[in-house]
């Protein structure tokens, strides 16, 4: 096979990759006049990096002209099948080099920390200069160590107008792309297909590349319609999947919005997690965390909404179900906010976890069989029911040898302020008892 019937078997993407750094489209915030990768190109100097952004952004592709352009040698290694065995041998050629030697390694994250153990030596001496891609959060998926000798870029998602420029050019390139088969695209096509890319660009080539099959003839050229793209692109594409980074960020921006009673941006959020593939059950398990840690006691109504919503969907399943945890996502975001359960729970943790095992006082203690009434279990033990509003004043219910906490601050929204108002008088009620006792010591 001749090596331009090779050319022409690849994906379009892949066949037109920028050869050179003026070709490449996008991320101007860090190749642009004065910004930090732009003084690399032009002194041709290099440094071990991770480029860290989202797929179809052009990690790769700006990894490999980087290097182009420093006149270094490439050694790539992709992570998901090289191992410490792999990396020894492109040190060994890198150490035998007067060149310099860049090793790309693709999904760096899914290197384990053996294997970032074994070049981060050679990273150090600068043996070889490390350029990693990765979709996943750096400060989670690489070793402290490494990390500090590299430095980190955050690539983002191209324009629609940046990949409208990619597309163009893919239909005017008679030699590598589709300008030979007269392809006639409207404006408004090529809007369509940037904006179903959802800022990928290989994405949106392989899509044009796709509709460009199934383009009809008219008057000796070759159209892409509309409806050719509504027939081929049912849904669009979403940045999202369940262990990555678009993951959390998702939900963690639906779990602020509703803190924030925001009912319309939780509803938004709620819809990006669905549609992008979330698992339910997984959004009701939070969607319950959400009714105690943000609203509480301030609106009891809430972790029942929550619960209800989830035997819904749990009974029905979808679309149904889905209309559940939206009602209970829209009802929690307009409630009453209360963090006072949260903290108060948390603050009590960490004493139960600061001060032991400290042993339940012996008036707390049940009495079951006549040789624990004889140690005393449950002596003076006062019965709140036999005492005036149910309320035994001044009893203890912390260990010995703690000192007595207030853990639960309510706040003035919602049904908290009646359960402060009834916890001021439980404490004047307390102060009176406190202030008896005083004037009985006295005058005893």
């Amino acid at each position: 096979m001749s090596s331009n019937q090779s050319i022409h078997n690849q994906p379009l993407a892949a066949r037109l990759r920028p050869e050179h750094i003026g070709e490449y489209v996008g991320q101007s915030h860090l190749l642009g006049t004065g910004k930090p990768l732009r003084h690399a190109v032009d002194k041709k100097a290099l440094h071990s990096m991770i480029f860290w952004g989202p797929p179809g952004s052009g990690k790769t592709t700006l990894a490999r002209l980087l290097a182009a352009n420093a006149e270094a040698v490439v050694e790539q290694l992709s992570a998901v099948l090289a191992g410490v065995k792999e990396i020894r041998e492109v040190v060994a050629k890198a150490a035998h080099r007067t060149q310099r030697t860049v090793l790309f390694v693709d999904e760096v994250h899914r290197f384990n920390k053996a294997q970032q153990d074994a070049f981060l030596p050679f990273v150090e001496d600068g043996t070889i200069t490390l350029i990693g891609a990765t979709t996943e959060n750096p400060s989670f998926a690489l070793n402290n160590a490494l990390l500090s000798r590299c430095r980190v870029y955050v690539l983002k998602p191209l324009q629609v107008t940046e990949l409208i420029q990619i597309l163009s050019h893919a239909l005017n390139d008679c030699e590598k792309g589709l300008g030979k088969f007269n392809l006639t695209v409207s404006v408004e096509v090529l809007n369509q297909i940037a904006e179903y890319s959802d800022g990928d660009a290989r994405q949106a080539l392989t899509y044009l590349e796709i509709a460009a099959d199934f383009a009809q003839e008219k008057e000796g050229r070759s159209e892409i319609t509309v409806d050719i793209l509504k027939s081929l692109f049912q849904g669009r594409a979403q940045r999202f999947d369940n262990h990555g980074e678009a993951f959390y960020d998702q939900i963690s921006a639906l779990h602020k919005s509703v803190r924030g009673s925001d009912p319309d941006a939780s509803l938004y959020w709620l819809s990006r997690m669905l549609i992008g593939g979330c698992d339910p059950h997984y959004l009701a398990r939070r969607i319950v965390r959400m009714a105690s840690e943000d609203i509480g006691n301030a609106d009891p109504r809430a972790l029942e909404m929550a619960l209800n919503a989830w035997q819904v969907y749990e009974r029905v399943g979808s679309p149904e179900g889905e209309i559940a945890l939206a009602q209970a996502i829209v009802y929690m975001a307009c409630c009453a906010k209360s963090n006072a359960i949260y903290t108060a729970f948390n603050a009590a943790w960490d004493d139960a976890t600061t001060f032991g095992s400290l042993d339940v006082p012996l008036h707390l203690r049940n009495a079951p069989t006549r040789l624990m009434k004889e140690l005393g279990y449950g002596k003076n033990y006062r019965y709140a029911h036999d005492e005036a509003g149910a309320f035994a004043a001044g009893e203890n219910y912390f260990p010995e040898g703690m000192p007595k906490k207030m853990y639960y601050h309510p706040v003035d929204r919602g049904l908290e302020i009646k359960i402060a108002e009834k916890l001021r008088q439980l404490r004047n009620t307390l102060g009176e008892s406190a202030m008896s006792a005083d004037s009985g010591d006295v005058s005893g």
